[in-house]
């Protein structure tokens, strides 16, 4: 369970969050299209992930598309004080199950709507856009976002899949609360982004937090090297790292499994020594 009341962060300033949250993208069907194989799972999963303490869900209105936010909103009350439920819009799946980046700011505005249905609430804790689209202007993205907000159907903004210039633009016109791009132990591609997120006091949420799958043969021998000295997992490893390496990191693991939802939580109490992180820092 999720005990350590110090290891939070104010997102926006105003919501109070563990720092380990989950991601709701593998609660729906395979290659993340459709229903999952077993609803009943899915919402044991959610109850599971809220019975352990964590209290920041991640999901995007493009799971499914549309089935994971059905989920969260069937399965949790996504309106409690004590639970922040972050979406996203500007993605869409074509039928091939290509992601496709379509920020048009009518589109997003009416997306909203959708998802504050789904979730089952009157605004959105944090809505996120998910990618920047080449063939819409950037700054046109995110004034659509900085309007939801200042309509009240928005609570807080955050952007994903940026650049630091890109996150200073949209600082230029909201007060962003968070960003997510990809990056973990083996991709630290942006890293100026998670520096410029410590620099603001904005929130940085990894995707791919674990990312095992992208060690080289050195990289994954640093990491089962301090997995076997705390008889952990080299995923549990990736995370507490994740958690050592930044205070305004928060990391979102998904999964489907309640046994792997509980490996992953538990990696929130692993603390890395000195000579851990010396081992990891060639990974």
């Amino acid at each position: 369970m999720v005990t350590n009341e110090s290891d939070t962060f104010d997102i926006g300033g105003e919501y109070t969050v563990r720092r380990l949250g989950f991601g709701a993208m593998r609660i729906t069907g395979e290659d993340v299209i459709g229903r999952p194989e077993s609803e009943p799972n899915a919402r044991d999963v959610l109850r599971r992930a809220d019975e352990l303490g964590v209290d920041f869900i991640d999901t995007a209105d493009s799971y499914g598309p549309a089935v994971s936010e059905r989920l969260i909103g069937e399965t949790l009350d996504a309106t409690r004080d004590d639970l922040v439920v972050a979406t996203k819009a500007g993605l869409l799946r074509n039928r091939e199950g290509e992601w496709l980046a379509h920020g048009d700011p009518d589109y997003i505005k009416n997306q909203v709507l959708t998802s504050i249905d789904r979730l089952g609430v009157d605004s959105i804790d944090l809505y996120q856009f998910h990618r920047p689209d080449p063939d819409t202007e950037y700054e046109a993205s995110i004034q659509a976002f900085a309007e939801l907000q200042d309509d009240g159907l928005v609570d807080h903004v955050g952007v994903s899949n940026v650049s630091v210039e890109q996150l200073e633009l949209a600082l230029d016109h909201v007060d962003v609360a968070t960003v997510q791009n990809e990056y973990n132990l083996g991709n630290r591609e942006h890293e100026d982004v998670l520096e410029a997120c410590e620099e603001y006091d904005i929130g940085f949420i990894p995707y791919f937090p674990v990312g095992a799958g992208g060690f080289d043969d050195e990289a994954r021998d640093a990491v089962e090297t301090v997995a076997a000295r705390h008889d952990a997992s080299v995923y549990q490893v990736a995370l507490a790292w994740l958690l050592e390496h930044s205070d305004v990191t928060l990391p979102i693991p998904g999964t489907s499994s309640i046994s792997h939802l509980e490996q992953n939580v538990a990696a929130s109490e692993l603390s890395l020594t000195d000579d851990d992180l010396a081992t990891l820092d060639v990974a």
